[in-house]
């Protein structure tokens, strides 16, 4: 499995994203630019330019008319995807650590740290005539986040609910019609650092500084399943055509240099979805891993890391020939 090295960022990855149809990979980092390649071939076909701070993360529309970026800068900004230009940027009290449109892409979610005596706010917004004007509009509605800072969130069902991974392990889930909250678990030690859903958007994975990364419902939040590492898991997600997940992580960033890649364990792990049990690894980063994301139609999978670098790998025939031994 050779993988396609993409190199466009100076610094450290903090998140991948596929668009619906997989032709383009997003990818944004901690030098302010992000940046859309040809996930075929690895061409970059252009960069987002405007931010002035770290990008924490990024969501394209599911029509990849509109791609969104939140920053340090405490913007957060929407983009032309044909073009490449700002349609239009609302400016927050503190970094904007989120952001996610919802399935019909008339509305988007996105929270903010708590900083500078500002608390965390979780932000609804309509983003259906987005233009310069929407800084000044009125938002749908604001939610105080007032226990741990959100680090992660998804789209529930029919984008009647949110669910928000905290600092504190904990997720909730909010009713956006009225803002209140439904559903508390406290299933992870540490902070959730990322959430994906699975292909028909029934369950989701969680990774969490606790080493695990976690199966869950999305309506009930219900724990499904389990998967064990020795490592901080930064990300992980679902295989859309087989029960497989992928998880990435690594020893803390700050530790790197102590270490070598082998031990700072700074490889892609695969699991089984329903045993649980780990059945693979690929390995190449010279860092942690911090974003994972399978392409849409499931025979590929990229990996974005701490040494700034994106991996796109292709799988072998092997692996579609694998069959998981339950015995």
């Amino acid at each position: 499995m050779k993988p396609m090295i993409l190199h466009g960022h100076e610094r450290s990855i903090t998140q991948i994203r596929y668009n619906r149809e997989g032709d383009l990979l997003f990818s944004s980092s901690k030098d302010h630019t992000p940046n859309v390649w040809y996930s075929l071939n690895g061409e970059r076909l252009g960069t987002f330019d405007g931010h002035q701070g770290a990008i924490w993360s990024i969501d394209v529309n599911w029509d990849t008319t509109r791609f969104m970026s939140g920053a340090a800068d405490r913007c957060l900004r929407l983009w032309d995807c044909a073009t490449g230009k700002e349609i239009g940027k609302i400016n927050t009290d503190t970094s904007v650590r989120t952001c996610m449109f919802s399935y019909s892409a008339n509305m988007a979610v996105y929270s903010t740290d708590t900083q500078l005596g500002h608390r965390c706010e979780m932000v609804i917004i309509d983003v259906r005539n987005a233009d310069d004007s929407i800084e000044n509009a009125p938002p749908i509605m604001k939610i105080p986040v007032s226990d741990s800072k959100i680090t992660s969130l998804l789209w529930g069902p029919l984008d009647e609910t949110v669910v928000t991974g905290h600092e504190k392990g904990e997720i909730n889930q909010w009713d956006i019609r009225v803002g209140k909250k439904l559903n508390t678990v406290n299933d992870h030690k540490y902070a959730i650092a990322d959430m994906q859903l699975n292909k028909d958007g029934t369950m989701f994975i969680t990774a969490s500084k606790d080493n695990t990364a976690k199966l869950f419902d999305i309506e009930t939040l219900a724990l499904l399943k389990c998967y064990k590492t020795e490592r901080p898991v930064n990300s992980a997600a679902i295989s859309p055509i087989y029960d497989h997940v992928v998880l990435g992580g690594g020893q803390e960033a700050m530790d790197v240099t102590t270490t070598s890649t082998r031990v700072g364990k700074f490889d892609s792990r695969f699991f089984h979805l329903i045993f649980e049990e780990e059945f693979g690894r690929v390995k190449g980063h010279f860092g942690p891993i911090n974003s994972v994301a399978f392409h849409p139609d499931g025979k590929s999978y990229s990996s974005g890391g701490e040494d700034g670098y994106v991996r796109v790998h292709n799988f072998d025939p092997a692996y579609f020939d694998f069959n998981f031994d339950c015995q």
